[in-house]
């Protein structure tokens, strides 16, 4: 079994800007099975990937309704294998079928 040394952090975000961690995943389907749940009314959705034990900035961080960029930097993960295509375009279609929902 591989060590995992990416995470995705899960937040909900308040219309102030205040946000409340609501899980971490080290896989992408654990993310969509667990992670993806519905917010509240007056939240929106956050995702942010980070490193395990890293003092750098996250690889990026990404909020409903678009998640503008995403799909760019699971690419750069793809070329890596840290990340399988398959498992970026479920997450691609999921994000893409909340924001349907939102609209």
């Amino acid at each position: 079994m591989m060590f995992r040394k990416l995470y995705w952090v899960t937040e909900q975000v308040d219309s102030l800007g205040i946000s409340h961690v609501t899980g971490v995943y080290t896989s992408i389907p654990d993310l969509i099975r667990h992670g993806l749940c519905q917010t509240n009314d007056n939240t929106y959705l956050r995702l942010t990937l980070a490193k395990l034990d890293s003092e750098n900035e996250p690889f990026g961080t990404w909020s409903e309704p678009d998640f503008s960029g995403i799909g760019d930097k699971l690419n750069e993960f793809v070329i890596t294998d840290e990340f399988s295509i398959e498992h970026c375009q479920m997450l691609l279609e999921n994000l893409e079928g909340r924001a349907r929902i939102a609209a």
